[in-house]
């Protein structure tokens, strides 16, 4: 009998964050065996006890699965997108029976290493800033980028209501441009895009190439491939769960 708390049932299960599944609970959303409830810190036994988010059943976890998605320009990282563009859950088709969520975001004209799972608390882990789990990214951008500036970008830039810190190298500098190989250790909205506008190179095209221990590598442009065990286990030691 394994016994947990319902906003980590609910992460694991894929369905929500930790932080949006205490915001239901808060709400009256999640019910056990049929009473609502609203305080934090409830437990169940997912073997035995039925939970529910707006009447609809929420079943235990299946087999955990992680996906790595080459995700080409021109696809949003949602399940659903209102504005009829293409999303990403149309390059899987119907290879999964389990539902899969992004692991963060790539915007629709970033292209690069992606994850998908339906590991609740391994997406919660890989996001969290306190895990500081580091992205690299490949980026052209405009204008020819001084030592000085990469220097600045080390020390930290003030970027909205974060101090965003980018360890970056100079790969080339061609015509009006510059393309840097960059990391950074969290995954704030536009925060990559955001940074180079404040430092005065607005980015003109965006390749995530590493995220933790994992590298895109040769992945063709719109092809995915599962995790292996020991890129799954190399993951969670990333981010202590094992």
């Amino acid at each position: 009998m394994t016994i947990e708390r319902v906003h980590k049932f609910l992460s694991r299960a894929g369905v929500a964050s930790r932080r949006t599944a205490e915001d239901w609970i808060r709400a009256g959303r999640v019910a056990i065996n049929g009473q609502v409830i609203t305080e934090m810190g409830v437990k169940i036994d997912p073997d035995q006890d039925q939970v529910m988010v707006d009447g609809q059943r929420v079943l235990p976890p299946s087999e955990p699965i992680t996906v790595m998605m080459h995700k080409p320009y021109g696809y949003v990282c949602t399940n659903y997108d209102p504005q009829g563009r293409r999303v990403i859950m149309d390059l899987l088709g119907d290879r999964f029976q389990e539902r899969l969520y992004p692991v963060g975001r790539l915007d629709y004209d970033a292209t690069g290493l992606l994850l998908l799972t339906n590991d609740g608390e391994l997406a919660y882990r890989l996001t969290h800033p306190s895990y500081q789990v580091p992205r690299i990214y490949r980026v052209t951008v405009a204008g020819e980028v001084s030592r000085e500036t990469l220097r600045h970008m080390i020390n930290g830039v003030k970027v909205g209501d974060a101090t965003v810190t980018a360890v970056a190298e100079i790969r080339k500098k061609e015509q009006g441009k510059t393309v840097l190989e960059l990391m950074v250790r969290e995954g704030r909205y536009h925060m990559v895009k955001r940074l180079l506008l404040h430092v005065g190179h607005p980015v003109l095209k965006l390749k995530r190439i590493a995220y933790g221990p994992l590298e895109l590598g040769d992945l063709p442009r719109g092809e995915f491939r599962l995790l292996t065990r020991e890129e799954v286990d190399a993951l969670k030691v990333r981010v202590q769960m094992s």
